[in-house]
Parts: structure tokens; C-alpha cells; sequence
């Protein structure tokens, strides 16, 4: 694995998508363009101040929203924000719902992956000894428990818990499928959380996710029209920014958790 260059500054770092981010949310900006050994990051990395924190931004599917979630660069991106400084990344996804309980609107903290992705690099370690991490909690409670404290003041309608089934995409579930990953007992899918969180993990970097919940998947056998999931969309990341406004400044760049304990890698 390629060696991090930048171990003096510190900030929090945040993956999500284009409407999650805008001018007026960070002060002092700039756009910087990181180089790493994987490539290139899926755009400019946006870093400045925000609620008194140095925050690094990057738009997963590219500021035009023009990635899809098989051909995102995910190793390029969890090293850059390492270059920058970041220890801690808040990650931002949408979310179809697997289970009548967790409605459109809702946020899910989510606290385990299940792996369905077929063609993604997800490894920093390809060298010639065979390394081993352990992951058996891949999102950091101590950031998952301060989000869950600010939903919990905001009156937001949230669910502490879920596990997320990653599928590769970009192609949605089948009616078969959405019913087979509800037997297997998943509460959410997404395209993208995996392989961003086991790499911030073999990085050392504590990785927290807020989903949006913007759909039933197809498992209700019926058909969100676009404009449906547009408005639900609309909401939950004007909701995203006030949880976000009230949750980075109560959390450190480097927490007492155990994520980089965990991090430690067993070469065989």
C-alpha cells in the first residue's frame, strides 16, 4: 500500500452527493485537485471551514453527477481525504427501504453491510503477503452516537440501527431480488457504501453514514415515479445540512474510539 504523505493536518470529511453541498456551507473554501497512487479522486476536493471545523468535501459521483456507482474510484477518494488530513468521514447515501417500518423520509444510521458488489476494487493491500483486517463493527459508534443524540434533539424520524445490502448497479433490484434480500433480513440497499468504509478502516479513519431513505425499493411491487423520490430527495438534504450544522461541531478529528485500533492488519 502506497504511504500517506500528510500527517500534520487535521479535518473531517465528508462523501456525498452534489445537493448535499453548496457555497454558503463552508468559509474560506477552495477547490484543490489530489493526486494518489489509485488514480484520480471522482472530482476537486472541496476544503474549508465549517461550524469552527476544517472540513474536506468530495461529490462521490463527480460534481455533475456523471459516475456511476461501479466506476467510482472509491480507493482514490478514501486516500485523498487521508491526504488532506481526515480522520473521520461522515458518508452520505440514499437508501431504498426493505422493510415497511423504515419509511421514505427517514434517516438510518447504519451500523452493518452485507457485500453484493461483484466488480470493485476493494483493497489498498495487493502486495505480494496477504493482509488481513478486522471488521466485524465497520461504522465508528462513538460518531454513529453523536448523530443519533442530534436526530434525536432535532426530532428528525431516524432508526438507530440497519444493515445495508450493497448491490454493484447501476441497474436497480428485481422484484425476486428485493424480496430475497427482505427474507435474508436487510433493512436497506444502496450502490455505494461499500467499498468506501472498509477502505477508510484499512486507512486507520473512522467512517460514519447517514442514509436517506427515499424509497421502498420493489419489493411493494409498485413503481416511485421520479418526481416522488425528487421531492423526498429535497427534503431529507435540506435535513442532512441542519443535522450536519449541529452534529460536526461536537465531534473531535481524532475520536477515543477503537476504528483505528481495528485497523491493525495481520499480514499471513
Amino acid at each position: 500500500m502506497a504511504k500517506i504523505k500528510n500527517d500534520s493536518v487535521r479535518r473531517i470529511g465528508i462523501i456525498g452527493g452534489t445537493g448535499v453541498y453548496d457555497a454558503s456551507l463552508l468559509k474560506n473554501s477552495e477547490t484543490i485537485k489530489v493526486n494518489t497512487p489509485y488514480g484520480s479522486p471522482s472530482d476537486l476536493i472541496t476544503i474549508g471551514d465549517f461550524m469552527g471545523k476544517n472540513i474536506a468535501f468530495i461529490p462521490r459521483h463527480s460534481s455533475k453527477h456523471t459516475i456511476n456507482p461501479s466506476n467510482v474510484n472509491y480507493r482514490a477518494n478514501i486516500y485523498a481525504l487521508k491526504e488532506l488530513g481526515v480522520n473521520r468521514i461522515i458518508s452520505i447515501t440514499a437508501v431504498g427501504s426493505l422493510k415497511d417500518e423504515i419509511r421514505p423520509g427517514d434517516f438510518v444510521f447504519t451500523d452493518q453491510f452485507v457485500d453484493f458488489t461483484k466488480l470493485r476494487k476493494n483493497t489498498f493491500y495487493e502486495g505480494k503477503k496477504v493482509a488481513h483486517i478486522s471488521i466485524p463493527k465497520p461504522f465508528c459508534d462513538e460518531m454513529r452516537n453523536i448523530m443519533i443524540k442530534t436526530a434525536r434533539e432535532l426530532r428528525y424520524e431516524f432508526h438507530e440501527n440497519g444493515t445495508c445490502v450493497v448491490i454493484e448497479g447501476p441497474r436497480f433490484s428485481t422484484i425476486a431480488e428485493s424480496h430475497m434480500f427482505r427474507k435474508l433480513g436487510f433493512d436497506t440497499i444502496n450502490m455505494t457504501m461499500f467499498p468506501e468504509v472498509v477502505l477508510a478502516r484499512e486507512l486507520g479513519m473512522c467512517y460514519a453514514n447517514i442514509s436517506m431513505v427515499t424509497d421502498y425499493d420493489v419489493w411493494k411491487e409498485y413503481y416511485v415515479t421520479q418526481d416522488e423520490v425528487s421531492r423526498i430527495m429535497k427534503e431529507n438534504i435540506e435535513k442532512v445540512k441542519n443535522l450536519l450544522k449541529h452534529t460536526i461541531p461536537k465531534i473531535d478529528y481524532i475520536g477515543k474510539c477503537s476504528c483505528k485500533k481495528a485497523a491493525e492488519i495481520m499480514f499471513l
